[in-house]
């Protein structure tokens, strides 16, 4: 039947505004007894990722067990959240002129039922899929904020679109900078996005900064980058993504490109940390191309206490 009906599709056009259009359908199937539209949903997703007309669920024994891990992790996650098992880690960024400690990156850990840190990397994008991710954001937001009143230094937290979509987190965010007195210290990173370009998400970028705190974009050089959204965020750091940092030893382009971040940052009055700096001789490399602060396992691994 699927198979007849995109045929069909595909032999007949639309007209809008007297335009002739065909288009290209791709079709997820699902035909078991329970959640028919999220299980056809994941064949659809799997059958544009393959570039298939049609994409079975049944045929994707390896999404089964995909879909149950993400189950394993979200009650992980759960139980974690319940039990108070969410810690900020804390990463040293240093200033390249003197060596010393300026700054610290906050970094959200699972800490196993033994004491354990787990990395995000098991447990983040599935939370991202749920609404435990803001109570992630949250957690680390407050126990910064706590950490940042009794440390004289700058700490940064990360924030997503998600994050900023959220109305209620966003004005829980807002109402506790004003009333703290370090919201001048803290600094938000932001993941380059195109979404990040609406009016409303820069309209709430620009209430951070209204309440004190310094806007960080984060992994940038990668994926958007797109030079006149520096320009519109009135961004106060750019962060150099730890991919072309890593290779900059023997990679001519990544070297140019950390060179034109630079001059770009100078032109626009930011701040410019190297992330992924991992030896002596990627440090001493970007002091040399006039970064201003690094970051990575050559000065440390994010602590849990500072």
């Amino acid at each position: 039947f699927l198979n007849d009906l995109l045929e069909y599709l595909r032999k007949n056009s639309f007209i809008i505004d007297e335009n002739e259009i065909y288009l290209h359908f791709s079709t997820g199937a699902y035909s078991g007894e329970k959640n028919h539209l999220v299980n056809a949903d994941i064949a659809l997703q799997q059958a544009r990722v393959m570039n298939k007309d049609i994409c079975s669920y049944d045929d994707l024994p390896d999404i089964k067990a995909v879909q149950q891990n993400n189950l394993n992790w979200i009650k992980k996650l759960h139980h974690a959240i319940e039990e108070d098992r969410i810690k900020a880690f804390y990463q040293p960024i240093v200033n390249n002129k003197d060596g010393k400690i300026e700054k610290y990156e906050a970094l959200v850990r699972m800490m196993d039922e033994g004491g354990k840190p787990i990395s995000p990397f098991f447990f983040l994008d599935v939370a991202k899929k749920t609404k435990l991710y803001e109570k992630l954001t949250r957690t680390v937001f407050d126990q910064t904020m706590k950490l940042a009143a009794e440390v004289e230094k700058s700490f940064s937290i990360n924030l997503t679109v998600t994050d900023f979509k959220n109305i209620k987190l966003m004005d829980y965010i807002y109402e506790t900078l004003i009333a703290s007195k370090v919201a001048k210290r803290i600094v938000f990173e932001i993941v380059e996005s195109e979404e990040l370009e609406s009016k409303d998400l820069l309209d709430a970028i620009t209430r951070l900064k209204e309440c004190g705190s310094k806007i960080s974009i984060d992994d940038f050089g990668t994926g958007y980058s797109n030079f006149n959204y520096l320009v519109k965020m009135n961004a106060d750091i750019i962060k150099i993504d730890g991919s072309i940092i890593k290779y900059i030893l023997e990679d001519k382009n990544s070297e140019l490109m950390v060179k034109t971040i630079v001059s770009l940052a100078n032109q626009l009055g930011a701040k410019t940390i190297a992330e992924f700096v991992e030896s002596e001789a990627i440090f001493q490399k970007v002091k040399e191309l006039g970064v201003d602060y690094s970051q990575g396992y050559f000065f440390s691994m994010p602590l849990e206490s500072i």
